[in-house]
């Protein structure tokens, strides 16, 4: 009686790609040429690198039998999107980390990642996810390209207006938000619990073991590769940590569903990102302390002195406004995201 097909599939997942393009700040692309190298390493390895590795994995655990295809091509698509928005920047801060790098970063993967996490897991599973690649090329341009194109259209057109009323009315939003991120995902399990279930509870146990494993993995190899790349730049090596390992719900959840609208595995598809999510913020929460404290001698040992509160490799007192800002916005955004990891954590039959 909801008509998921309509309500989920086309108003919902249209709705959180509007939103999208209303607030995602394209000129933060201006930025991207002050640390080139270490922003593509970040996009590469959040993208590239960790789906290629689980594909891997992936495909040599199908060979064995120890998963089905369902749950195999779950963990391969939920790491083909991009990294949280608010998460990262909330722990970067937190942690001591670059929070400008942060706020870089998390905008451009999330716009990248509209065009590129469909090519990445249609590129990785191609026949065996079941979809036709020019249906699902012309729902995205529907469902996701052409509203992001209005919200940015309407965001250059009206500037002033339209980021005084989302500023406004940001609270509102983001529980809309939060509100379709859980609508869609009722209704993805519910028409996966409907038909007989290709996964057992034991293979859902055991994916999330190997999810927990590989993000322990994952972040080993960031944050050392990290080192060896950009040594002695501590704070950008805290930002790189969670931004080469973070993935996002609120733009995964609507396009997984926009790609595998008729698909009846689409909920063992979204449930590894499902678990990747709430698994980033615990290990994230305990790190945090741990490399604010690193961050702090490593300044200590570069001669990096900290003076009245701030740090003197900062830009100018325009920047650290801006950057005030949005930590602002970012904080309130928190305690939507937790309430909707709380929705979200327990399927719904």
């Amino acid at each position: 009686y909801l008509h998921p097909q309509i309500t989920a599939a086309w108003i919902a997942v249209t709705f959180q790609f509007l939103l999208a393009g209303l607030v995602l700040k394209t000129e933060e692309f201006r930025n991207a040429f002050q640390r080139l190298w270490f922003n593509l390493y970040v996009q590469l390895f959040n993208f590239c690198g960790i789906s290629s590795v689980v594909f891997g994995l992936s495909r040599l655990l199908l060979r064995f039998g120890l998963l089905p295809s369902s749950l195999a091509d779950g963990m391969v698509v939920s790491t083909c999107v991009p990294m949280t928005v608010n998460m990262v920047f909330i722990l970067t801060k937190t942690a001591g980390g670059d929070e400008a790098a942060a706020v870089f970063n998390a905008a451009v993967g999330n716009m990248v990642g509209v065009f590129l996490s469909p090519v990445l897991i249609l590129g990785y599973l191609g026949v065996s996810g079941d979809v036709d690649i020019g249906t699902v090329f012309y729902k995205l341009a529907l469902r996701v390209l052409l509203p992001i194109f209005v919200g940015q259209l309407l965001q250059k057109t009206f500037p002033t207006t339209i980021a005084q009323q989302v500023k406004r009315h940001s609270r509102f939003i983001k529980k809309l938000q939060q509100f379709t991120i859980c609508f869609i995902v009722y209704t993805v399990f519910c028409r996966t619990f409907s038909s007989d279930l290709s996964a057992g509870i034991g293979s859902i146990v055991l994916m999330i073991c190997l999810e927990f494993i590989l993000l322990c993995c994952l972040m080993l190899l960031a944050w050392y590769s990290l080192g060896l790349l950009f040594a002695d730049q501590p704070t950008l090596r805290v930002m790189g940590l969670f931004g080469c390992t973070h993935k996002t719900v609120a733009l995964g959840v609507p396009l997984l569903n926009a790609i595998y609208e008729d698909d009846p595995n689409v909920g063992l598809y979204t449930l590894p990102l499902l678990i990747w999510h709430p698994m980033q913020l615990l290990l994230g929460s305990i790190l945090a302390s741990r490399l604010y404290d690193y961050v702090q001698k490593e300044k200590e040992r570069l001669g990096i002195v900290p003076k009245d509160g701030k740090n003197i490799t900062d830009d100018d007192d325009d920047d650290e406004e801006q950057q005030q800002e949005k930590t602002e916005e970012i904080e309130e955004d928190e305690k939507a995201d937790n309430d909707m990891l709380e929705l979200t954590s327990v399927p719904t039959k």
